[in-house]
């Protein structure tokens, strides 16, 4: 790889996502610092918790920024004594003011979990699964004052199988996206790092996520329904409601034949598993997590549980 050790860079990132790039950018450069959100609270006890970001910078004694807003001058102050050469962005969760756009010398490169100029925005993850498309990958661009429209640099594919669920997607260009910036930035160095234009008539955009977003709706089909069980199998999961409870949907699996019961309806209970009708096609119901229960296997909930055959998933409680 060039010479990167003389490059000083700045990362700003946040989940676990962001951490193999920022791996990167550390070992080939020198990363003077590391911006991220601040703490949040999280699990049962609410506890203030850093970013893993932050964990990993922390870590490898690297300099960490919280701002709250990243355009508030203290923090636009302390980025212009810094003179970073080059900003790294990956899914740092703030859009960045045209003042830091415009301070490094070497611009700002963001990496970005899809092939632009398809799915911009906060969820491409998840909102690719939704769609079903049959294959995505990473894109390194150089940022500008839109929502991920600035030229793009380079690319790199993977294809989608129809079970893969979102966490096996993550991962998958979690790695990716680390090679692809290593690589973006060895072209940047050597001087041979082309860009593109991007055609905003090929572009869609994937709108954040919501706990709203995983209702099912069993009057879709059964394709879409099992689509988006696994493009949100890490949070929130999709949902659905029976006998006035909420239950979360974790896995499905697309059934063979016409579905014989109506939208949400148990077919027959054989033995064999748990299967409901569905506006179009029948799906198998693989993982269910009842209220106040964990995940299990939905053959395991039936043996415990009593549940009457035609009896039906509600898309709504009543």
């Amino acid at each position: 790889m060039a010479d990167l050790a003389r490059l000083r860079t700045v990362f700003m990132g946040t989940p676990l996502f962001a951490v193999p790039c920022l791996k990167k950018l550390h070992a080939v450069s020198d990363v003077a610092a590391v911006v991220t959100q601040p703490d949040r609270p999280r699990g049962r006890g609410q506890r203030m918790t850093p970013s893993p970001v932050k964990a990993y910078a922390i870590e490898q004694g690297l300099p960490v920024f919280q701002p709250v807003k990243v355009r508030e001058t203290a923090f636009l102050e302390t980025l212009r004594k810094i003179q970073p050469d080059l900003i790294v962005v990956v899914a740092f969760g703030q859009i960045l003011p045209p003042a830091i756009l415009a301070l490094p010398k070497q611009g700002c490169i963001n990496v970005h979990a899809s092939l632009l100029p398809r799915y911009r925005g906060a969820a491409p993850m998840q909102r690719c699964l939704m769609a079903g498309e049959k294959t995505t990958g990473v894109t390194t661009m150089f940022m500008d004052a839109g929502l991920d429209t600035g030229d793009m640099l380079q690319k790199t594919e993977i294809p989608i199988g129809p079970d893969m669920t979102l966490a096996e997607l993550h991962d998958a260009l979690m790695v990716r996206g680390a090679d692809l910036l290593g690589t973006t930035l060895e072209a940047l160095m050597v001087g041979t790092l082309g860009r593109e234009t991007q055609d905003d008539a090929m572009a869609n955009y994937a709108p954040m996520i919501t706990k709203e977003t995983g209702r099912i709706d069993w009057t879709k089909s059964a394709v879409e329904i099992h689509n988006l069980v696994r493009a949100l199998d890490s949070w929130p999961g999709a949902y659905t409601f029976l006998a006035g409870k909420s239950y979360k949907i974790w896995r499905t699996h697309l059934a063979d034949g016409t579905a014989h019961t109506a939208p949400g309806a148990f077919e027959p209970f054989t033995g064999q598993g748990l299967f409901v009708g569905t506006g179009e096609g029948r799906l198998e119901i693989v993982e269910i997590q009842a209220p106040g229960k964990k995940r299990m296997k939905a053959t395991d909930y039936l043996r415990g549980h009593v549940l009457s055959s035609g009896s039906c998933f509600q898309s709504e409680l009543p």
